[in-house]
């Protein structure tokens, strides 16, 4: 993909996911209000014997109807990284710790050149899109992917670490990244409970409300409709009334102005009894 086409595209995506201006939160499963993009859940583990091995996570995400995440282009590359970086803000606590993806390489150590075109994605995808660092693969007994997640470490000799891919021995513990089919959502507001999956969190669930701005505009005017028509048919009957009322005292002063001359006259002629 030529590069300006590639960053046009994942500005678009990430203007359309609003940046993330909500923080993502470790363990929570986000999905957007377009119904056509994935859903992702970013597993990070605090504790270094919590993390897992690329089969223990790849288990974990199909154990949610998720695989583990497979990339189609430089603009899900960027999406992720901005996942990444709003769940590694300062005030959270997150720093370094790998991810698993679900790149991997099936088959006996290899080393020719042929190696890198022996990965494939866990979930089937045939996407040839790669971010190796630059001396990698490395290959051998090296077989699984995880994405660079170093941000304390300074840039090795190829550049930064930071979102670039290496392949690791498959038992190696890591963090990881689930990726899910896109979700069609209600026109109002659903709770789901998704599994935090976090050390600590035994039993314990974060509910997620996920609705986009017209379906809340929807649940909230809808209720309302019966008590707007109430008013305005009050309003209009006391309208009417008010019309009325006038016209009745419009048709009445006439008469007793007739009455008032007539009374007068008599008077004046000397026929008032």
């Amino acid at each position: 993909m030529h590069p300006a086409v590639s960053l046009l595209l994942s500005t678009a995506l990430l203007c359309d996911h609003g940046a993330f201006g909500r923080r993502v939160v470790s363990g929570q499963k986000v999905c957007f209000t377009d119904f056509k993009q994935p859903c992702y859940k970013m597993a990070y583990f605090h504790e270094l014997s919590s993390r897992v091995s690329f089969q223990e996570a790849r288990q974990a995400c199909e154990s949610e109807g998720g695989t583990l995440l497979s990339l189609e282009n430089e603009a899900e590359q960027k999406l992720i990284e901005s996942m990444l970086q709003n769940l590694t803000k300062p005030e959270t606590g997150i720093s370094d710790g790998d991810f698993w993806i679900g790149l991997w390489r099936n088959g006996e150590g290899q080393t020719s050149g042929a190696c890198p075109d022996l990965y494939q994605w866990s979930d089937g995808s045939s996407s040839q899109y790669r971010n190796w660092y630059t001396d990698e693969p490395s290959c051998g007994s090296e077989k699984c992917v995880v994405m660079y997640h170093q941000p304390t470490a300074n840039p090795g000799l190829g550049g930064p670490y930071l979102y670039q891919w290496n392949d690791d021995r498959c038992n190696m513990k890591h963090n990881y990244i689930c990726k899910y089919e896109p979700e069609i959502h209600p026109t109002v507001p659903v709770e789901k409970t998704y599994f935090t999956n976090q050390p600590g969190d035994t039993d314990q669930n974060v509910v997620v409300t996920e609705a986009g701005i017209i379906p809340n505009l929807i649940y909230v005017v809808i209720p309302t409709i019966p008590l707007l028509l109430l008013i305005l048919v009050a309003f209009g009957t006391c309208c009417f009334q008010m019309v009325h009322k006038s016209k009745g005292r419009t048709k009445t002063s006439p008469n007793q102005s007739t009455l008032w001359i007539s009374k007068s006259t008599r008077k004046e002629s000397g026929m008032e009894v």
